[in-house]
């Protein structure tokens, strides 16, 4: 009786695998990246046949399911609009998927702030919530799942963006796709993976702790977190890994305040996460990302040395990076102001990567120094109309040579700011808001502030 059992819950699970099967990513009401070549892909029974027909262009693609029980085929996809279906047709099943839309896709990933919806808490929440009725925006929330190793599928369903579906969905990503419409109405779908205090190692590919020993040495800082799993990887394959052969046209990010642990090595542990997904989905898609905001943090610095270092991270190509430190509290590490954060990130975009904006879109970012005896001249990019909110210019240090900070007289001429401390008559080096809760006070034309730096030796 016992191997009768077993013969046939055998063969039912062989019957249920020779379906036609797709990942979560692929339903109704889903997103797809515009004029692209996007892959479909799924399980089938090995040597199954089946069509995909794709109602914006009426092709029917061809499929032969390999021995693997993993398919996939690349199709290519028109023009912004829809609502399109796509079947999927074969001898054991068939799936319709309708409501489709092709658009703009962007990956939402990070820690709290970047997970952080209406319902969290967020200014001006019901005026937001009433005017989310924006059919041709899309949501998709990756649900918190772990994994040992990378997986090829995870939890979630895409919803059209309403008063009822918005609510629960990242703020800042959904502000971002209302900005984006404003400038180009085409359909944007968006994806969010993120998990509350989540350091960035547990987002980054396992492989790339081997291949970077400082990247390893610097991830034994992170301290266990009752919020959420701290080994190494655990995430990105669960909640990342399954996404890489989706296409996108680029990633948000909002992260930083769980790295404060290992502050001084962020842009390394950063970089290696970026580049590593690029790496993964196989294009260098656009990765913009927010400098945390001013906050209370235990050492006096940490706060300080992420937002530096996260400022260095621009470095990198195809990066841009949106300063909060004029929309923040330091009693509160998440900010209620989630629709200004949505915006600039937008502006961002909608400059660097769709070339619609002829605007400034950053704040001061900190170019070089020159120490001309006793005084530092800081030189900014994006300097245009520097000036001060306040009575003074704050929050500027001079390193001495004896090796001691001492807070700096700052004053603004021609774009460039003099720094000045009486103490230090050879002075080292210059610093910016660098203390966690520093909020800087120096801003530009368009009204953003400065980032926080610290300047290499003059």
């Amino acid at each position: 009786m016992r191997r009768l059992f077993l013969l046939f819950f055998v063969c039912c699970v062989s019957i249920a695998k020779a379906e036609i099967t797709l990942p979560s990513i692929f339903s109704s009401n889903m997103v797809l990246q515009r004029e692209a070549t996007v892959d479909f892909f799924g399980w089938a029974h090995p040597g199954e046949e089946f069509t995909i027909s794709t109602g914006w262009d009426s092709k029917v693609h061809s499929v032969k399911t390999p021995i693997t029980g993993k398919w996939k085929v690349s199709v290519e996809t028109s023009g912004a609009g829809g609502p399109y279906k796509i079947a999927f047709k074969g001898d054991s099943n068939e799936i319709l998927l309708d409501n489709i839309l092709i658009g703009e896709v962007w990956l939402c990933s990070g820690q709290s702030n970047m997970e952080w919806s209406a319902n969290s808490g967020l200014d001006n929440k019901e005026e937001a919530i009433a005017s989310s009725n924006k059919p041709t925006i899309r949501l998709f929330t990756v649900e918190k799942r772990t994994a040992d190793h990378p997986q090829d599928d995870l939890a979630g369903t895409w919803q059209v963006c309403s008063p009822e579906t918005m609510p629960d969905f990242s703020a800042v990503a959904y502000f971002f796709a209302e900005r984006l419409q404003e400038e180009m109405d085409v359909p944007i779908g968006l994806i969010d993976s993120s998990w509350g205090a989540s350091c960035a190692e547990v987002w980054t590919p396992e492989e790339e702790f081997d291949k970077n020993p400082a990247l390893q040495e610097a991830y034994e800082l992170i301290k266990p977190n009752p919020w959420v799993p701290i080994e190494k990887s655990i995430l990105y394959n669960a909640m990342i890994a399954p996404l890489t052969s989706f296409k996108i046209s680029g990633t948000l990010w909002y992260q930083g305040e769980s790295n404060t642990a290992n502050a001084e090595s962020y842009e390394n542990t950063f970089g290696t996460l970026i580049n590593s997904w690029r790496d993964k989905w196989g294009y260098d898609f656009p990765f913009y990302y927010v400098q945390i905001a001013p906050y209370k943090y235990g050492r006096e610095y940490e706060g300080g040395i992420v937002r530096d270092q996260q400022r260095r991270t621009l470095s990198l190509p195809n990066t841009g990076m949106t300063m909060t430190s004029d929309i923040c509290t330091v009693d509160d590490i998440h900010p209620r102001n989630k629709k200004d954060v949505g915006i600039r990130l937008a502006n961002i975009a909608l400059k660097q990567q769709y070339d619609v904006l002829d605007t400034t879109v950053y704040g001061p970012l900190f170019d070089k120094a020159e120490a001309i005896g006793d005084k530092v001249m800081v030189h900014f990019l994006h300097n245009e109309g520097l000036t001060v909110k306040g009575k003074n210019l704050e929050h500027f240090e001079v390193l001495s040579s004896d090796g001691t900070w001492y807070p700096a007289k700052a004053k603004i001429k021609n774009g460039i700011v003099t720094v000045q401390a009486k103490e230090a008559k050879e002075p080292k080096m210059v610093r910016y808001a660098y203390r966690s809760t520093d909020i800087p006070n120096l801003f530009n034309s368009v009204g953003l502030p400065a980032s926080t730096f610290i300047s290499e030796e003059l």
